[in-house]
C-alpha cells in the first residue's frame, strides 16, 4: 500500500471549501444516515442524471478536463511534479490511431465497459468515470483492475505501472496510476457503486467488482487510496462541470467522509451499527500506546474489537471493570482504524490513527 497519513485536518477543510457550491438542500436527505442506508439515499439523489452522447464526450472533456494553460488533463500522462512528457491540444489530437505513448488521447472507461455489459447507458456516457487518456496507455491499461504492483513489466512515461498485483486478496495484473490521481479513481469508483446500486443486477462483474461494488481486497485498497490523496482543486472543478453537464454530483468529492460512512458499517464481522457513545482516545494519533476509559459497572467485562475500515476484524480482547485502560496498539500497521468497546451499557467506538 502506498504510505498514510493523518488526513481527518485536510477533509474537515475541504468540506468546509466544497459546500459553498453544493445546491442549497441537495443532500439533506442523506444528512446523519451510514451504511446501506446512507448508499441508498445518496443513490436516490445522483440517480437519472442527464445522458450524453459518446460523440459529445470530446466536447465535456473541454469543460471537465482542461488544464489552466488550455491543454488537456490527462491522469495517464500528467507529471504533477515537473514538466509533462506530452501534452495534447483539444479538437486536434484526438484519436485515431496510435504506436506508442504521446500520439493522440481517447476516451477512457476508468470503470471498463465490459464490467456493465458494453455500450450500454446510462453508464457508457458517464462522465463521472470517463477521463481523456494517452491512447496508448489507455489500451495497456485494458480493462485490467486498478491495484498496485511491486514488480511492473511496463512503465509508462509518467510512472503508471503495469504489473503483478503486489496485494493480499488479488493476484493477476493489475494497472498502478500514479500517486497523486489514486484518490481520484478511488472516488470515482465508490460513486459507481453509489450511483448504480441496486441497478446492477446483469453486469458481469470483473476481479475488482461485483457488479457496481468493490470486491474486499479493492475497498480495502481504494479507501487507502482516498485518505492517502484527499480531494483536490482538480476534482472540485470537475464536480461542478460535470454537475452542468448531467445534473448530478459526485457525493464522495463533496463529502469525502462518507466514504468511511457507507463502507464502515458492515454485517457480521463488521462494525456494531448500534452505538451508545464515542470512546476518547488519547494520544490520537499514535506511535503505539493508547488511553481510554469507558463506563463499566463494578464486576462486569466489556470486548474491545479493533476494525480496518473496510469493515474486517483484527483484533479482540476482553476488558475489565475497570475505567480507565491502557493498551499497545503498536502491532497494527500504520493506518486509520474503527475501536469500538461492547459493554452492557452499550457499544462505543472512535477511530485510531496509528502513525
Amino acid at each position: 500500500m502506498i504510505g498514510r497519513r493523518v488526513y481527518m485536518a485536510l477533509v474537515i477543510v475541504l468540506v468546509a471549501g466544497n459546500l459553498h457550491s453544493q445546491p442549497e438542500g441537495y443532500y439533506t436527505p442523506a444528512e446523519g444516515l451510514t451504511g446501506t442506508e446512507l448508499k441508498q439515499a445518496l443513490h436516490d439523489l445522483i440517480d437519472d442524471h442527464t445522458v450524453a452522447t459518446y460523440a459529445a464526450l470530446w466536447d465535456h472533456f473541454y469543460y471537465t478536463d482542461r488544464r489552466s494553460d488550455g491543454t488537456i488533463w490527462d491522469m495517464y500522462s500528467d507529471n504533477p511534479e515537473g514538466e509533462h512528457p506530452y501534452v495534447y491540444e483539444f479538437g486536434t489530437d484526438q484519436c485515431g490511431n496510435y504506436s506508442g505513448e504521446g500520439e493522440c488521447y481517447n476516451r477512457e472507461h476508468s470503470f471498463p465497459k465490459s464490467w456493465f455489459g458494453g455500450e450500454v447507458e446510462p453508464m457508457y456516457t458517464d462522465l463521472f468515470h470517463i477521463y481523456p487518456t494517452d491512447g496508448y496507455v489507455n489500451n495497456r491499461r485494458g480493462n485490467y483492475p486498478y491495484g498496485e504492483t511491486e514488480n511492473p513489466s511496463w512503465t509508462s512515461q509518467n510512472g503508471s505501472r503495469l504489473g503483478a498485483s503486489s496485494l493480499d486478496g488479488y493476484t493477476g495484473t493489475v494497472f498502478e496510476p500514479v500517486d497523486a490521481y489514486k484518490g481520484d479513481l478511488a472516488r470515482t469508483y465508490f460513486y459507481m457503486a453509489v450511483r448504480y446500486y441496486s441497478e446492477d443486477e446483469s453486469w458481469p462483474g470483473s476481479d475488482m467488482t461485483a457488479g457496481a461494488e468493490l470486491l474486499p481486497w479493492a475497498l480495502d485498497m481504494l479507501l487507502d487510496w482516498h485518505q492517502s490523496d484527499p480531494v483536490s482543486e482538480k476534482e472540485t472543478a470537475r464536480n461542478e462541470a460535470v454537475y452542468e453537464i448531467q445534473g448530478n454530483r459526485n457525493p464522495f468529492i463533496d463529502r469525502p467522509e462518507w466514504a468511511e460512512a457507507v463502507w464502515d458499517v458492515s454485517g457480521g464481522t463488521g462494525p456494531a451499527t448500534n452505538v451508545a457513545g464515542t470512546i476518547f482516545l488519547y494520544p490520537n494519533p499514535t506511535e503505539g500506546e493508547v488511553s481510554f476509559s469507558i463506563p463499566l459497572q463494578e464486576e462486569h467485562t466489556g470486548m474491545l474489537r479493533i476494525y480496518h475500515l473496510a469493515g474486517g476484524l483484527l483484533h479482540e480482547e476482553t476488558v475489565y471493570d475497570r475505567s480507565s485502560h491502557r493498551r499497545d496498539f503498536s502491532f497494527l500497521p500504520p493506518g486509520m482504524y474503527l475501536v469500538e468497546v461492547h459493554t452492557s451499557c452499550g457499544t462505543f467506538r472512535a477511530k485510531l490513527m496509528v502513525k
